[in-house]
């Protein structure tokens, strides 16, 4: 089969979701512009009318208000920001009204909208245009968090969230838009809140989300020169938490290593360490996590090179673990804003 990019891919299952059901509408700033978003929401106006599909005012308070309204009028919206840092300004709709209101209303009134946010990091953005806040959504009881990590796996995602009869954040990392893979023949409903296991091994777990996972998966291949076989779980849903099959893999391997594109003050990675150590009480080493400073981005491209973390910090953290004298290198002809020269994305 033919591979295409993740944002094809989004693009491809935004419209399906609207063949499936014509009460799936999709609006936001950006979302009939000549980019669409990124390439995710191209030509879904031409295809299914501007009733539909619409770009709307700056006001993304107004906005999620209008897509909590129009849930409980039999809507299913999916409602788009080109950056996380953008929808705070709608927190109050969100945590006070969209997760609360099933609750509320005593089961009886749910609020299905989808609510995209473009994440991750680019041409210097600096401290207000690259946060990864899935640790503020995932604390919020009523909302479901998805984190997107990999080509093959976010259509599934997507289409379950636009189904899903609970708010959804939907969180997508600009540097995966790019990434290839395949747009199945059948999607799936009721994919949320599960683990992919994307590779079994039996030395070391290691539990990842959103970019981190690539960097997982080429951390692993670099692993194997010294006879380490990791086992990678990717979260897929950062709330619920598959519990379950993190335990499971801990129980085989009993050395875990979680990375995250967050730092782990009061972080999913922090969280999933605890819950490791509540379960699991023979590990080999305590478990270790790859995070961010406990600081903003910062703008410079001098400071962003040693801000983040990348395959390289993964592995010469495990070989500390497994007492192996050696450290691997970062490929340092890598640009500090771009993830490798495979990359041919925007920004």
């Amino acid at each position: 089969m033919t591979k295409i990019p993740m944002y094809k891919i989004i693009n491809k299952t935004i419209s399906r979701a609207m063949h499936d059901s014509n009460n799936v509408i999709c609006f936001g700033l950006g979302v009939t512009d000549p980019k669409g978003v990124f390439g995710t929401t191209l030509s879904l106006e031409k295809k299914y009318g501007s009733h539909r599909v619409f770009d709307v005012p700056a006001s993304e308070n107004a906005l999620t208000g209008l897509a909590i309204g129009a849930s409980l009028n039999s809507s299913i919206p999916i409602l788009t920001h080109q950056r996380l840092d953008f929808a705070l300004l709608s927190m109050d709709q969100i945590i006070n009204g969209a997760a609360k209101w099933l609750y509320m209303f005593g089961g009886k009134l749910n609020v299905p909208i989808t609510i995209r946010m473009i994440v991750g990091r680019g041409w210097g953005q600096g401290p207000t245009h690259s946060q990864n806040l899935q640790s503020v959504f995932s604390h919020i009881p009523g909302l479901k968090v998805v984190s997107a990590s990999t080509p093959d796996n976010v259509a599934n995602l997507l289409y379950s969230s636009i189904f899903d009869p609970n708010p959804v954040i939907f969180l997508e990392h600009r540097w995966l838009h790019n990434s290839m893979g395949i747009f199945p023949k059948k999607l799936k409903k009721n994919e949320l809140g599960k683990c992919k296991i994307l590779k079994k091994g039996k030395d070391i777990t290691l539990i990842s989300l959103s970019y981190m996972t690539l960097e997982c998966i080429e951390a692993s291949k670099l692993l194997k020169k010294f006879k380490i076989d990791a086992e990678i779980v990717d979260l897929s849903t950062v709330s619920p938490l598959d519990k379950r099959n993190i335990i499971n893999s801990l129980k085989k391997t009993r050395r875990a290593l979680v990375a995250d594109t967050s730092n782990n003050i009061c972080g999913i990675s922090s969280t999933i360490a605890s819950i490791i150590n509540q379960n699991i009480s023979n590990l080999k080493n305590k478990v270790e996590i790859v995070s961010l400073p406990f600081c903003p981005e910062p703008t410079s491209h001098q400071l962003v090179k040693y801000f983040y973390n990348d395959r390289y910090t993964i592995v010469n953290k495990v070989l500390n673990m497994f007492r192996i004298d050696k450290k691997i290198q970062r490929d340092k002809s890598n640009k500090p804003d771009v993830p490798g020269k495979w990359f041919k994305g925007p920004f």
